[in-house]
């Protein structure tokens, strides 16, 4: 007796059963549907799709089944040992062929002009199965197309009504926008608001969409899908999950991004920024020469005169004021293969450790904490992992928002039952989470180390990180009293309940001026609960930036600078003297540069004056430099006080690798070509060149041959390894094993936050950093910041959504438009630092932490009028 997939539980046994005449083993329970796939057998289906619970509903897929009266549908049934299946048939054609002719009763014969030809499934099908003539005479059902979306265009028309959509949007992305409305032959999809979506703007409805009933306003009536040059596989460049897509490329320019059904550890899916925000690489608005400052204006340049003046002027500084005098900026956009030539050209050329990137501002300080607690790779766990855990902790920021695809991962966990802990905001949560602690404004890491005390007393001392306990023991015995709160006493339950524990920390925590006290709880109830940690990452690399050398002390591949074997190996390796000192974090050299102590300042692919806090202290700093070199692709707002601005090569057009927040190494492929500028690897090696210092590199893979060759890490790696997307680490190198002697100082701070509100920092689903303001799409979706508020602020001040205020801080003033959010829970009020002049950090002042070095950017008092 055969079963239809049912709640049945399976014995883990070898199956055999028959399809076609031919014999197909399985080593696990799956469908017929999928057990044909595996031997090479298609069998037509419309309503199923490999990211989709079975469904069952459009019947194509329908099969015959020896000693069962009834055709079966494939795609629902359970494969059984002995069975024997016939995936053709007179019989099954003909049924085929009345469900096509039922479809193609509505379904408009539009093909010559619907942009789904040549990709449509029932285009495909019909060809195949279905009738030549149709037999219906009725006039067809027609339904407007709708445009009111800036980014999706609907043709309900088209619509097959095989619910993937819907589907989609609801079991996988979690973001239930769209619904079938309507009975019978009036069933269509519809969002819920009325005429746009407004919802995540995933596009994976597009991707699962088996005709034109959905498509993207991006590419449509513009190309046919055999009108595609090539397709190249690679990685997206906005947030740390480093998630796999094709570009689709035609005359050297990217027609359209798409994801692929099991490909990277996105799995086909994909987020707004990276399917609709690759429109920046072809922006009017790219750097195309070098320019110098000349009589006071940036003027067009060459790259010999561009480049020249760059190396005098440095030659000049180091031999005037010695290597110490100058400093580098790396970028956690920029590849590994980039920021390990900047940070050996900044050692050996300009005789400097000091190199830092933005990262310092949040997930390099962290990772670095907890890794000097913890051990190296503490921070190397596999998104796939969380899925599996039985409880999620949220801290400092909405997963869900700055790497939406670990958010889905946190959705689908608490589909399959895991308990889901927020403390403080997390918006993209809010109908997923178990318990959600709103403490009182910026007192998050009372909360952690009450909650961490609390464990302790639970479960004592574990003993194998003696550093730590003595650590914990410290701090259990300076405690405070615990916090009267009851959702407190809940949390401490569920986690000390739990078997498979996650701990999801956002940069919102550590940016605080006593940030690393907050670290210290997490680090605590990571060791005590045996958790695993996952950082999030705004950047593509800073995961990379690190690993690298791109920090003031340490080597590539997490070498101390302190120690002497190491850094003799390198100077071996790299035939030159490294600086012994350690230098200046990324805080320290903006305030060197302020007191003019740094004198030339070397910037590549970051633009510290809009994305540091405080930004009239930045500009002055960068003033303050006898010289200011900016490598970039666009004229930023540091870009624009340079002495020297250099036009890089930005994501699609070079290769190169990135590591992501698993530390998983992928290749970034080139896609197209450019005349534009120069990769910043040959860029920064032309510069060491003309300095005296010989850099050979005649491309990216020369770089990472002589990464894996000098860097334990990375030995041994080659592109062709890393190109299969299995390069987890510690990859085939070796890790740093070393114990830290004591916990880092905790140093409290007594503040009392009675303001009436404070501003923070919003961090949007549909942008990241500044390339997304250059991208057309995503800034349809959201086209000007909002100023955050929540409710109970709103009905405070008497303002209702769309509002104009003015809202001032201490360093300044801006107007936006309000937007009320109910998941807002405290007092604090946000603001993005996405839009050129508009920047939240412009009106943020902040205070360096002493042990992680991140600026503290918290307690901003701000004033909000109506306008």
């Amino acid at each position: 007796m055969y079963f239809q997939l049912t709640a049945i539980s399976y014995q883990l046994i070898m199956i055999t059963l028959t399809i076609n005449d031919k014999e197909i083993t399985l080593d696990k329970p799956v469908t017929v549907l999928e057990a044909a796939k595996q031997a090479g057998i298609k069998i037509p289906t419309l309503c199923y799709h490999e990211a989709l619970k079975p469904y069952g509903g459009c019947r194509l897929c329908v099969v015959e089944v020896e000693r069962m009266p009834r055709l079966q549908t494939a795609c629902t049934l359970m494969a059984a040992d002995g069975m024997l299946v016939k995936t053709e048939s007179d019989n099954i054609s003909i049924v085929r062929r009345g469900i096509l002719e039922f479809l193609l009763i509505n379904h408009p014969l539009d093909c010559p002009y619907c942009d789904k030809a040549g990709e449509c499934e029932l285009q495909d099908l019909v060809n195949k199965y279905g009738p030549t003539v149709g037999r219906y005479k009725e006039e067809k059902r027609r339904v407007p197309e709708s445009h009111k979306d800036e980014i999706f265009t609907r043709n309900m028309s088209r619509c097959v009504v095989c619910t993937r959509c819907v589907r989609m949007c609801s079991d996988v992305q979690g973001a239930s926008a769209i619904s079938i409305m309507g009975r019978g032959s009036h069933s269509r999809m519809e969002p819920f608001s009325p005429g746009s979506f407004n919802c995540e703007y995933c596009g994976n409805c597009l991707t699962v969409c088996p005709v034109g009933a959905i498509l993207s306003r991006l590419y449509i009536h513009s190309f046919r899908p055999w009108q595609i040059d090539k397709e190249v596989e690679t990685i997206c460049s906005y947030c740390g999950v480093g998630c796999s897509l094709v570009a689709q490329v035609r005359d050297d320019s990217i027609k359209r991004v798409i994801p692929r059904m099991g490909l990277g550890l996105n799995k086909g899916l994909l987020c707004s920024r990276g399917r609709f925000g690759y429109e920046y690489i072809n922006s009017d608005e790219r750097l195309k020469t070098p320019l110098v400052r000349k009589n006071g204006k940036l003027v067009e340049s060459t790259w010999s005169e561009a480049l020249g003046i760059v190396a005098d002027r440095l030659m000049q500084i180091k031999k005037s004021d010695g290597g110490s005098a100058i400093a580098g900026i790396a970028s956690p956009r920029c590849s590994n293969e980039d920021n390990y030539v900047f940070q050996k050209f900044m050692r050996m050329a300009c005789g400097t450790n000091n190199i830092d990137s933005i990262s310092r501002t949040g997930f390099a300080a962290a990772q670095k904490y907890f890794e000097e607690l913890l051990g190296q790779g503490v921070t190397a766990n596999m998104i796939e992992g969380l899925k599996n855990s039985e409880t999620i902790f949220i801290l400092g920021g909405d997963p869900s928002a700055i790497n939406p695809i670990l958010g889905l991962a946190v959705r689908e966990a608490a589909g399959r039952g895991a308990k889901i802990v927020v403390l403080g905001n997390a918006k993209g949560l809010e109908r997923f989470k178990t318990l959600q602690l709103a403490p009182s404004v910026f007192s998050e890491a009372v909360i952690l180390e009450a909650l961490l005390n609390e464990i302790y007393t639970a479960k004592g001392m574990r003993g194998e990180n003696p550093a730590l306990d003595k650590g914990i023991k410290a701090l259990y015995e300076n405690a405070a009293p615990k916090p009267d709160i009851h959702e407190f006493n809940e949390i401490r339950k569920i986690l000390l309940d739990s078997a498979s524990t996650a701990i999801v920390l956002g940069m919102d925590l550590l940016q605080r001026t006593d940030g690393h006290r907050s670290l210290l709880a997490v680090a605590g109830l990571i060791y005590l609960l045996e958790a695993r940690l996952y950082l999030l990452s705004e950047k593509p690399n800073e995961q990379g930036v690190i690993d690298t050398g791109c920090v003031p002390d340490m080597l590539p591949g997490g070498r101390p600078l302190s120690v002497y074997e190491f850094k003799r190996k390198y100077e071996t390796a790299w035939n030159g003297i490294i600086p012994e000192n350690e230098g200046l974090t990324l805080l320290e050299i903006m305030e060197g540069a302020k007191d003019k102590k740094i004198k030339a300042l070397y910037i590549m692919g970051e633009n510290p004056v809009f994305n540091l806090p405080n930004e009239a202290y930045m500009v002055n700093a960068l003033k303050s430099l006898e010289f200011l070199v900016v490598q970039d692709i666009f004229l930023t707002e540091t870009a624009e006080i340079a002495d020297v601005v250099l036009p890089a090569l930005g994501w699609a057009e070079k290769t190169g690798t990135y590591t992501n927040l698993e530390r998983r190494i992928q290749l970034q492929r080139k896609a197209v070509e450019t005349l534009n500028g120069m990769e910043d690897w040959k860029i920064i090696s032309e510069v060491s060149n003309k300095m005296g210092y010989r850099m050979k590199y005649t491309d990216s893979k020369d770089v990472m041959d002589e990464i894996a060759k000098v860097s334990p890490l990375y030995r041994d790696l080659t592109y062709q390894e890393i190109s299969k997307g299995n390069c987890l680490w510690p990859y085939n190198g070796e890790p740093l094993r070393g114990e830290v002697s004591e916990a880092p100082a905790v140093f409290s701070t007594v503040n009392e936050y009675k303001g009436e509100f404070y501003l923070a920092v919003e961090k949007p689903l549909f942008h990241s950093g500044t390339l997304s303001r250059r991208s057309p799409a995503l800034m349809k979706i959201y086209p000007e910041p909002a100023l955050k508020i929540s409710l109970k602020t709103a009905e405070k001040l008497g303002l209702n959504e769309g509002d104009r205020v003015q809202f001032f801080t201490q360093t300044g003033s801006k107007e936006a438009f309000v937007s009320i959010d109910e998941s807002i829970k405290d007092n604090k009020v946000y603001y993005s630092n996405n839009f050129k002049g508009s920047g939240v950090f412009s009106l943020l002042t902040f205070n360096i932490d002493k042990v992680t070095k991140a600026p503290g950017i918290e307690g901003c008092e701000v004033k909000i009028k109506k306008l």
